[in-house]
This record gives C-alpha cells, structure tokens and sequence, in this order.
C-alpha cells in the first residue's frame, strides 16, 4: 500500500464524545472526518471537517455521508447495520467492523449466542420473555441481571433482579425483550481493547481494570492490578473474540474475574470505548489513531504501554439538567502529570459522561510492576476528579 497525504475522508455514523477524540486522533494523519448526529453543533463538530445533521438510522443522511467519504464507521451501536450496508454498497465505500458484527452486537442476547458458540467463555445466560418465566431462572440461579436485548448504556436497561417477586417490575424497567444472567462474585472487572487490522491482523492493548459504582465506569486503570495469569488468561480471551468478529477497527472487550481467578467475557462493542480512553496519554498509539488506521486498512500503530495510567470520567453532579460550566479547571492544568478531555457538551445532567482526566506516571523502569504506585495513582485522579463542580459555588 502507498499512503500520500493529505489522507482520505472518513465519515463516522455518531458525533458524541467518542467521534470527537477519533477526529483530534485524525486530524494529525492527514484525515479528516465528518460525522452524522442528530444533535446540531455536536460534540465533534468542532474538531471535525463538517457535521451532516440526521438519525443514526436515517437512510438518506447515511447516503449522503457515504457519497462524500472513502471509508465508513460508527461510534455508536445505534447506527443501522443494514443501512450501512446498503449506502457501501451503492457508494463503493467500505464499512468497518463489519455491519454483521454490528448486528450481532446490537441484540445482547444474539452477542452471548455467538460467544457461547465460540466457545468463549461467558457468564449463564438466558432469554426472558414473561414474569412467569423471569421467576423461574431468578429461582434457578438465586437472583440475576436482567438486560434489555437492545438499548441501553451506563448502567440504563439493566435491572438487578434477586427475588421472583421483583420480577413485573423488572421487567417494566427494561421494557421490551431481556436476557438474563447469572449473578457473579466477581473479584474485579476488567477490560481488554482488541484490534483488527487489514488481513485480519490482530492486536490488544495492556488490560485495564475498571471500576464501576452504580454500573458506571468511574476510574480505569492501566495496567490492571491482577495477577500475571489472570491478564494473560485475559489477553488469550480477547484474541479468541476478535477471531468472532468481522471487520477491522476497534473492540472493547469488557470482562470479569472471578474470585478463583477465572475470565468470563461480559459484553463487548465494537468501537472505541471508555475503557480506553488511557490509551491518549498512556499507550505509543492511542484507541482512537489506532481506529483510523484499522478502518482505512492503513498499517497498525503500536499498542504498548509508554507510562501507568488511571482514568477518572468527569460526571455530571448536579441535580437537574442546566447548562454546563466546568469549574475549577486550573487544578487540573496546575497537575504535571494529569490531562483534561472535555468532551463538549452544551447541557449537564445527573452523572452525565462531560469528560474525563488520565494521570500518569512518567519515567517507571518496569511498567507491569508497581501495584502500590498505581493505588498512588487512583487516589491522585479521584481527588483532582473530586475538586471539579458543575454545581454552582
């Protein structure tokens, strides 16, 4: 393959958080990007070459956006496959991942299917259809997660659900066709970005251990603080889904070990995800680069760790919906080895995602070793994330 610059276009179906760091991670490459949100000025907007205004699943957006581009992705599961699949079809553009993958990936219950399978390995599962049937696996298992097929983000569409007489409710909550699972004991969460490149070249950034409150991600760190088998057990894992999965781009591939040591795969998505964001500051070629180059089929960027990193997401802490001020941002840029993302968003709400800081630590002889200057690091981006409002003082 022979690359010149300026680079090629590349349009992406969602224009949130995720598709403005993948157009700060282009613009460097000599790629630009246009993205396709409903929201006028979306968050990317201003760092993308334009915004076509339109539905995720809008048929006429998405062909517009395909007829002015080289290369087609999504930066939210709301895209629709067959959509996408239709507009690269008639453009002559390719689409990666693959609209299949996305499909399968839409419907929780199709994605647990699929692993299963593969042989990956995954928590019980099983679909619900009815209060009747919801009461019987809470039974059988002694409580469960109930998930909406379809949907869902932060926690939104799941539903602990621990004893049968909680079932009508549940299923209310979710409201539409659900999938059960098992409850774990697990010992942490964790998470793996995987990578497919041209010719089915694979690759996976360092685990990262996440931690989530109320079944949202509030810290990550990188490397995970887990033993030595558990990240290779981890990596092998990872390696095994994406052979699952077609298309090239990134994966997130969140998972969970157990209290023996086991791996089980949770969910995955196939795109940039809030696990990686470390990657900006603490990887050689961060998530989003690394995305570009897999859609473009362009050569692979390295994914080693260069320093240990904790993420903590900047959260909405306000009661009700207001417009966003971020204040007490200089404690931040006062901070050596921390770096703020704002993610561009006009209106705050109740722990709403508006950005995120990653602290680093520079100058470590043995990135893998350490688990008590990685503790050092989680209590450093806890407090740097604490000392920031939106509330008004």
């Amino acid at each position: 393959m022979s690359i010149t610059l300026p680079g090629p276009t590349l349009g992406v179906v969602g224009g949130g958080q995720l598709g403005r760091m993948l157009a700060e991670a282009a613009a460097p490459l000599g790629v630009d990007l246009v993205v396709l949100d409903p929201t006028p000025d979306c968050p990317a907007a201003p760092v993308a070459a334009d915004q076509i205004v339109g539905d995720f699943d809008d048929a006429d957006a998405i062909d517009e956006l395909a007829a002015r581009v080289d290369a087609l992705t999504f930066e939210i599961e709301l895209a629709d496959p067959d959509v996408l699949a239709a507009a690269s079809e008639e453009h002559g553009v390719p689409v990666h991942p693959d609209p299949a993958t996305l499909e399968t990936i839409q419907d929780k219950l199709v994605q647990k299917e699929a692993l299963a399978d593969a042989g990956i390995p995954i928590p019980e599962f099983v679909a619900v259809a009815t209060a009747e049937g919801l009461e019987r696996v809470v039974e059988e298992f002694g409580g469960v997660m109930l998930k909406a097929r379809e949907g869902g983000y932060d926690g939104r569409g799941n539903v602990p659900v621990e004893t049968p007489d909680e079932a009508v409710d549940a299923l209310d909550a979710v409201g539409g066709a659900a999938m059960a699972e098992e409850f774990l004991d697990f010992e942490r969460e964790i998470a793996v970005m995987g990578l497919k490149g041209a010719d089915g070249e694979t690759r996976t950034y360092p685990v990262t251990e996440t931690v989530h409150r109320e079944e949202i991600l509030r810290e990550s760190v990188s490397p995970a603080r887990a033993d030595d088998a558990v990240v290779a057990e981890a990596e092998s894992i990872a390696h095994d889904v994406l052979e699952v999965l077609d298309g090239r781009g990134v994966f997130g591939i969140e998972l969970f070990e157990t209290r023996d040591g086991g791996v089980l795969v949770n969910e995955i998505a196939p795109r940039p995800h809030n696990s990686g964001h470390w990657t900006i500051e603490g990887a050689r070629t961060s998530q989003f680069e690394n995305h570009v180059r897999a859609v473009l089929g362009w050569p692979l960027g390295p994914t080693d760790l260069v320093a240990p990193a904790v993420t903590a997401n900047l959260l909405g802490d306000v009661e009700e919906t207001r417009p966003a001020t971020l204040r007490n941002v200089e404690t931040i840029l006062d901070a050596p080895d921390a770096d703020l993302h704002w993610y561009g968003k006009d209106d705050v709400y109740p722990l709403r995602k508006m950005g995120h800081l990653t602290v680093t630590e520079r100058g470590v002889d043995s990135p893998n070793d350490g688990e008590a200057d990685r503790d050092a690091l989680v209590s450093q981006a806890r407090e740097l994330r604490n000392g920031l409002t939106f509330r008004e003082e």
